[in-house]
């Protein structure tokens, strides 16, 4: 009989709400530039409803969230981190850049993250974007 690790959840500290880290809708490593040193660190991403968590490991307890229903954009980043394989996700307060492995990874990642914030905005707005969206050069959400 296999077992499988549970991740621990993300508790928001500003709220008191625990938000439940596992079957994702989409999880992997990534490099994330940090926010206050402007390297780049390794962090596992788990991608579930419109959250998106990361931890230093792929079992510990994720240390940040970036609330997808408030995102912006994401789309590609090559040109403004000079890395290969990089993204952004821009939120009203911040933009976070991250890059993977290969080009697939990205584009997934991408395709991953736009979904849900088209999802996160479909329920938010209680219609059902029919992608007449500004920004479908940005995100694939098929």
């Amino acid at each position: 009989m296999a077992t499988t690790m549970a991740r621990p959840p993300f508790h928001d500290q500003k709220t008191g709400v625990r938000y439940d880290c596992n079957n994702p809708d989409h999880a992997g490593w990534l490099r994330k530039e940090s926010v206050w040193l402007k390297d780049w660190r390794p962090r596992f991403f788990v991608l579930k409803g419109s959250n998106l968590f990361f931890a230093k490991s792929e079992y510990e307890t994720p240390h940040g969230r970036i609330d997808l229903s408030s995102c912006m954009t994401v789309k590609s980043a090559e040109q403004k981190t000079s890395k290969r394989n990089a993204l952004e996700v821009s939120t009203h307060e911040t933009t976070y850049f991250m890059y993977a492995n290969t080009e697939k990874e990205k584009d997934d990642w991408i395709g991953a993250i736009g979904r849900a914030i088209v999802q996160a905005s479909s329920t938010y707005q209680g219609d059902n974007n029919n992608g007449d969206s500004d920004s479908d050069d940005e995100y694939d959400y098929r």
